[in-house]
């Protein structure tokens, strides 16, 4: 049997879309916007923006970003083994041991391993287990002995290693943003299959920047409210729920909209859909940037379950198809107010 939002999923992770190199990604959910009938714009910065009008002149804007982590190649040493510069920020630790790839200026495609400087037991012992947890510690070998055409500036993206198992878990790397915006997609896609025109008025936010911090700063425009649709953090004295949606009430961008926070929970309640509400320590969403740049825009933000975020990450099934329940019912019968 097929389950269509994890072929969506599949798909999203297939596509390499680190910061900087995200054009691929744009296109193949401007694609999908586009056969479900949406009209599409994209940004000067590559962003994608579908507009549905609805039976309302209220405009509330949903966004999930397109971008991922990723690496940058730096200084290209002698011995062929270049180092590496985080794009976004995340722990040198999850990048040990993985298998990448590097996208050349030339459009060459060279597979390696992420190593630490002392990678074998066998030369260097316990030395091994006492290095540091840093970039500068890392180096990519690469798998070729023609490293000419790797240079400083090319993009690393790493492989996403997804396992979905028979109970439901489903790990891999990138899940943010790429199971959000695998969950709004089929939202809208289900709304279009049954012929439903939503409450009010949407406008769906790709941004290309979210990892390094600018997001929906230049998007925000013509809305009167943003919901950022991203992770929500599966970890000790955190409240997000494993297998539903959260409500994020607060993170350090300060709190979101209280009224809108409590309209986003009365359509969990209404609707039955498995809910928690969690206030996020050291998270922003693109609502922030937005806010940032002026926009008078009133925010929210909902967050499917991500244990390990930002690194080996995990989510579950069940909190895919609860997100899903929540976008498909924000675009159906909207928020309180006009």
């Amino acid at each position: 049997m097929t389950d269509p939002l994890l072929d969506t999923l599949r798909e999203l992770l297939a596509i390499p879309s680190p910061t900087g190199m995200t054009d691929d990604m744009a296109d193949m959910v401007a694609d999908r916007l586009s056969r479900a009938g949406l009209a599409i714009t994209r940004s000067n910065r590559g962003a994608v923006r579908a507009r549905w009008d609805g039976q309302s002149s209220r405009r509330i804007g949903i966004s999930a970003h397109l971008d991922t982590l990723g690496a940058m190649i730096g200084h290209m040493p002698a011995s062929g083994r270049p180092e590496l510069l985080p794009i976004g920020t995340w722990s040198a630790r999850f990048a040990e041991g993985a298998r990448a790839s590097v996208f050349t200026r030339t459009g060459d495609v060279i597979r390696g391993t992420i190593l630490p400087r002392r990678a074998s037991g066998h030369r260097y012992g316990n030395a091994v287990d006492k290095q540091p947890t840093r970039w500068d510690n890392l180096e990519l070998r690469l798998d070729t002995d023609d490293t000419a055409t790797v240079t400083t500036g090319d993009y690393v993206a790493l492989d996403p290693g997804l396992e979905i198992t028979p109970n439901g878990f489903i790990n891999a790397r990138y899940l943010d943003n790429k199971a959000g915006i695998a969950c709004l997609l089929s939202a809208i896609e289900q709304m279009k299959a049954a012929g439903d025109t939503p409450k009010h008025s949407l406008d769906f936010l790709f941004p290309v920047t979210e990892e390094t911090g600018t997001g929906a700063s230049h998007m925000a425009d013509g809305l009167d409210d943003l919901i950022a649709l991203d992770i929500a953090i599966i970890a000790p004295e955190q409240a997000s729920h494993p297998t539903g949606v959260t409500l994020i009430a607060m993170d350090s961008g300060g709190p979101y909209d209280r009224k809108l926070t409590a309209s986003l929970r009365r359509l969990c309640e209404r609707d039955g859909i498995t809910h928690s509400v969690d206030v996020l320590r050291h998270y922003y969403s693109d609502t922030y940037p937005a806010t940032l740049s002026g926009a008078d825009i009133r925010c929210a933000a909902i967050g499917f379950a991500c244990d390990a975020s930002h690194g080996w990450e995990r989510t579950t099934r069940a909190s895919l198809t609860e997100t899903t329940r929540l976008l498909t019912s924000l675009l159906r019968n909207g928020l309180d107010g006009d």
